[in-house]
Order: structure tokens, then C-alpha cells, then sequence
């Protein structure tokens, strides 16, 4: 079964995530703190962690950037903190989402159910091609290639970084912050401009219907990620 630990020191909302979690078959730790949290992490091993960010020993931030030093469970921020920077901060430090309170458990629930999809399938023998299939296109990785409808599309040498670090990273939101440090450098960590530019570029050429894009999917303020 799917053990989920639950970093939330406001108990009614902690009992309340624990009851819909159990009422789906997952098995539920909780910890209130930071020090405990990662007590846990390292004697529970849970395939999923949901974290509040305001701890009352730690901040959440800084039990991510621990947890990523050795265990790679991905991690559900659930923070009242709706400020751009605070979730980019988070996502850099490495959490695989960022939802903010008030919060529907439905999605709750659907963006646990993808983690620990995603989580399965990394767990899993690599594949002996690296190509990734989509109804529209088809990219391989290993000849740093992209097809649509049986043809080849040209991509710059930056569209093809982007979409690699996306491709590579299914269904993961990957920060601003990150792509421009990975594609342009460190200097261009600032400069949004850029990725709203090429990722239109993307769209274009990869979509079907561009303005509204299946694949290349949008979180304002925070980043992108793919979807296949």
C-alpha cells in the first residue's frame, strides 16, 4: 500500500487530510514538526510527503532541501504562502507541486495520485530507447530529434534544451528560476521574458492548438512542466 506523510502542525486540517487519505486506502503518518518529519522519512520511507511550509521548529523550506539530500520521495507543498517567490524557492529546493491553502481535495488527491505515479514509473527499468511518444509528436532523445505527422521539426539549439529538461522531467513542475539558470546561465534568473518567448516558440511547433496547449502546460508564476 501508499504510505503518505502528513507535515502539518494545525491538527484539524491534518486530521482532516488523514481521514480522505485512509478513506483511499493510503497509509497515513503525521508529524507536526520538521525534526520529526524527517525522523520519519528516514524510518517510514513514505512514497509521498504533503508539507506545510510554516513549522513551528523549522522551516518547510529547509526540511526539503534536507529530504533532498538523501531521499527522493516526492514532495506535495500545502502552504497559505501564495507569494511567487515562496513558491519558487520551494520548488528549487526541490518539491515535485506547490498548492496553496484554501485548497480542493480533489486536486489534493489527483496531484498525490500523479506523484506517486511518477515515483513508480523512475522506479522502474530504464526503457532500452529514450524516445517519448505523444499523440501529436514524437521526440527522441538520444538523437535529439522531434517528429510531427511523420516529419521532422526544426528546433533551435534553445528550444531543444528546454524541451529536453521538460521531457525529461514528466508531469514535474520545473521553476523559472531553473530552466533560465539551465538554458541561458545563472546572470538570466531574472529574465521570464525569454521563456514566455521560446515556449510560445514551442507551442507552435509542437501543439495542436497553441493558445490552448495539452502538453506544454503553464503554472503562472511558478514554471512549467510537461504533460504526456
Amino acid at each position: 500500500m501508499t504510505r503518505v506523510l502528513v507535515v502539518e502542525d494545525d491538527e484539524q486540517l491534518a486530521r482532516a487530510l488523514v481521514i480522505n487519505l485512509q478513506a483511499r486506502r493510503y497509509v497515513v503518518d503525521v508529524a507536526a514538526e520538521g525534526a520529526t518529519a524527517l525522523t520519519l522519512v528516514a524510518t517510514e520511507q513514505p512514497h509521498a510527503i504533503i508539507l506545510d511550509l510554516g513549522l513551528p521548529d523549522m522551516d518547510g523550506i529547509d526540511v526539503i532541501k534536507a529530504l533532498r539530500s538523501w531521499s527522493g520521495a516526492p514532495v506535495l507543498v500545502l502552504s497559505a504562502r501564495s507569494g511567487s517567490a515562496d513558491k519558487i524557492r520551494a520548488l528549487d529546493a526541490g518539491a515535485d507541486d506547490y498548492m496553496t491553502k484554501p485548497f480542493s481535495m480533489d486536486e489534493l488527491l489527483a496531484r498525490l495520485r500523479a506523484a506517486t505515479r511518477r515515483l513508480a514509473a523512475v522506479s522502474q527499468p530504464a526503457p532500452v530507447t529514450q524516445t517519448v511518444y505523444t499523440e501529436d509528436f514524437t521526440v527522441d532523445l538520444s538523437a535529439k530529434k522531434v517528429s510531427r505527422a511523420g516529419h521532422d521539426v526544426r528546433l533551435t539549439p534553445t528550444e531543444w534544451h528546454l524541451l529536453e529538461i521538460l521531457i525529461c522531467n514528466p508531469g514535474r513542475l520545473i521553476s523559472q528560476r531553473r530552466l533560465l539558470k539551465e538554458v541561458w546561465g545563472p546572470s538570466y534568473s531574472g529574465r521570464t521574458n525569454y521563456l514566455r518567448v521560446y515556449m510560445a516558440q514551442l507551442r507552435r511547433k509542437l501543439e495542436r492548438d497553441p493558445s490552448h496547449p495539452r502538453y506544454l502546460i503553464t503554472e503562472p508564476g511558478m514554471g512549467y512542466r510537461f504533460e504526456a
